[in-house]
């Protein structure tokens, strides 16, 4: 009986400590100071249109995820499927995975960001879903801001020994009032 009591008393404080967590803060999420890469990529939330090198129509749209600690971007370019690609902190780096509609998954990864730099680089780190080593695949994306309303990226292709770029030119889609 004195140990279905003491079962007891432990769930309880267990239920308690376990609500904490949703009604408030919750216990388990660490304070980090802020990415600067990451800081550099939260203005561009919203709705962006632009053209590729080959003048192809192209939209990105960006929104924040998971409390806040992704940015998730879904690109329609011309007659491709829509990609997403998904921005996180990794310590002072920024890293990246790309869901390509060659269907693999590159991710790429920054060095660390300085506040100065006008540009973000990624570089490919590794990728899930390739055939082979050698398979086509997205190698490296260059971010360069322009502004609040206009950036580029230049996304380089790898495939074998092979390289190849395509560079978006967006502004940011006005809002109906």
């Amino acid at each position: 009986m004195r140990l279905l009591k003491m079962s007891i008393a432990a769930l309880s404080a267990l239920s308690l400590l376990a609500g904490a967590g949703f009604a408030g803060e919750p216990m388990h999420v660490a304070k980090t100071r802020p990415n600067i890469g990451f800081e550099k990529m939260k203005p561009l939330v919203g709705n962006w249109q632009g053209k590729s090198g080959d003048g192809k129509p192209v939209k990105i749209s960006y929104a924040l995820a998971s409390d806040g600690s992704v940015l998730v971007e879904k690109i329609e370019a011309g007659s491709e499927k829509e990609m997403v690609t998904v921005y996180h902190p990794d310590g002072d780096r920024l890293l990246m995975t790309h869901y390509c509609s060659l269907h693999n998954q590159p991710r790429m990864r920054t060095d660390a960001a300085t506040a100065e730099s006008g540009k973000l680089i990624f570089d490919f780190v590794d990728a899930t879903n390739m055939s082979s080593p050698d398979a086509m695949h997205m190698h490296r994306l260059a971010v360069t801001f322009e502004g609040k309303d206009r950036f580029a990226q230049e996304w380089t292709w790898k495939s074998g020994e092979k390289e190849g770029t395509v560079v978006f030119r967006l502004e940011r889609m006005k809002q109906d009032p």
